[in-house]
């Protein structure tokens, strides 16, 4: 039987199930999870019971794979020998809330237009101005500035090619299932003005593309809805392994601990030029315990922990093994994330010894899997975002959940980047290769700035 704080948070997130609102939904899917989360630990069957339906129900409505969960939930139905029928989806209620669009209530997009200097993007119903996200990526040393719109509850009916003079590329494409994604990228800063007049979104273009050496307008940040990309978040950078622990070592006799920690300062520079506070737990080739490096994440207040890895298999299967991963804490199911984490967790094994049941519990049952679920996903969107138009053959290992030591502990989201295999003699190349790294790591900057936009 659950506890009676157990009880509350379930009847809590029933609750949010009844209101049909997506908001409501995905607290409902948080409280669901964690439950879920802590009947591992605890042993309660009824409360794993009743957490798999709820993650079942609305992962499904949420548009999230929840098959695992389905799968065990059906085993352990057989099990108790109960019959499980997958409960039909209520009718969702209808609702006066315009910030909160009702679950599948999704605009496509009809057709794309051009108004003299002005682009219009054509829904075939009206949509929230609060839907739709608009921010900067401006990476100065490099001459590249991206301007991008993510517009909420959207989806395309069909690829479009969009073309401008004098700008190098606009792009449009689905960036989740809910979520439509146009990007204008350029050498030099735009002038842009945007509005959303019912069903149509209309971006204006200034008459021409801006010198390089004049300020960008200031229009373009105050229509930014987090002015400066939320410059100023803390953010901890952990270079894994170190000192008398090499990490994996692979193709060509690479070490990891090197090859991360190359990886980690590049990612330190690029986010510091963009006005962030960032700290690495190691500023050279030195050992640290998995526990010191969250508990200084800690001590810096950061906003988020990122521990930078690389992986490796054995030689059998060296040339067939490859592609980016990002993982968050929690008890994973997954064999590939099990035998990852072991070899993570390897150099340092008195740690796990610190934390015990109740502890463990603590450190899951937080709210800060949900938001490290996130980051893990912005991670490896902004990685392969940034890499596959040079480098095509990169593998989407995914994101999955990790009982990764090294961030227990952490009291902010945070995730462990594989960035790659280095027993793959490819792979092992690229990452040692500075071009790569550089783009790599810009990514990487990328998908922690889209996460910090997300947040707000």
């Amino acid at each position: 039987m659950a506890l009676h704080a157990d009880e509350d948070v379930l009847k809590r997130a029933d609750t949010y199930m009844q209101s049909g609102l997506q908001s409501d939904v995905f607290r409902a899917y948080n409280d669901y999870k964690n439950l879920y989360l802590q009947s591992m630990v605890s042993g309660d069957e009824n409360l794993k019971m009743d957490s798999l339906q709820g993650i079942v129900t609305s992962g499904a409505k949420l548009e999230i794979d929840v098959s695992n969960y389905a799968a065990e939930l059906k085993a352990l139905s057989s099990k108790n020998s109960t019959s499980y029928k997958q409960p039909e989806p209520k009718p969702m209620k209808k609702t006066k809330h315009i910030e909160d669009v009702q679950v599948g209530a999704v605009a496509k997009l009809q057709s794309i237009k051009w108004r003299d200097n002005t682009l219009l993007l054509i829904f075939d119903q009206q949509t929230d101005p609060k839907k739709v996200n608009y921010f900067t990526l401006h990476e100065k040393k490099i001459k590249q500035y991206k301007y991008i719109f993510d517009i909420k509850t959207s989806m395309l009916t069909s690829s479009h090619n969009i073309t401008k003079n004098g700008v190098a590329k606009i792009k449009i494409a689905q960036f989740n299932p809910e979520t439509l994604r146009l990007v204008i990228d350029n050498n030099t800063p735009i002038e842009l003005f945007h509005t959303l007049k019912e069903t149509t979104l209309e971006i204006t273009f200034g008459s021409e593309p801006i010198k390089s050496t004049q300020k960008v307008p200031e229009i373009i940040e105050k229509a930014v809805h987090l002015p400066k990309m939320a410059g100023g978040k803390k953010i901890v950078i952990d270079p894994g392994h170190g000192g008398t622990d090499p990490g994996a070592i692979g193709y060509g006799s690479h070490q990891e601990k090197a090859v991360v920690f190359n990886i980690s300062q590049e990612l330190v520079k690029i986010l510091k030029s963009r006005g962030h506070a960032v700290y690495m737990t190691r500023d050279d080739d030195t050992f640290i315990k998995l526990s010191k490096r969250t508990e200084f994440a800690n001590d810096k207040k950061a906003d988020i922990f990122v521990s930078v890895h690389a992986n490796a298999v054995p030689n059998g299967s060296a040339h067939d093994v490859h592609g980016i991963e990002c993982y968050f804490l929690s008890p994973s199911r997954s064999e590939r994330a099990k035998k990852a984490a072991a070899q993570e967790n390897s150099s340092d094994m008195d740690d796990m010894n610190m934390y015990g049941k109740d502890s463990y519990l603590n450190l899951l049952n937080h709210h800060n899997i949900i938001a490290s679920n996130k980051l893990a996903i912005d991670l490896q969107r902004g990685m392969l975002g940034s890499l596959n138009p040079k480098y095509k053959d990169v593998k989407d290992g995914g994101v999955k959940e990790g009982p990764f030591w090294v961030l227990v502990g952490a009291q902010m989201p945070s995730v462990l980047v594989e960035v790659g295999f280095l027993s793959h003699p490819k792979e092992a190349t690229r990452l040692i290769d500075s071009e790569y790294v550089k783009i790599m790591a810009r990514g990487m900057a990328d998908g922690i700035e889209r996460y910090f936009v997300n947040c707000q």
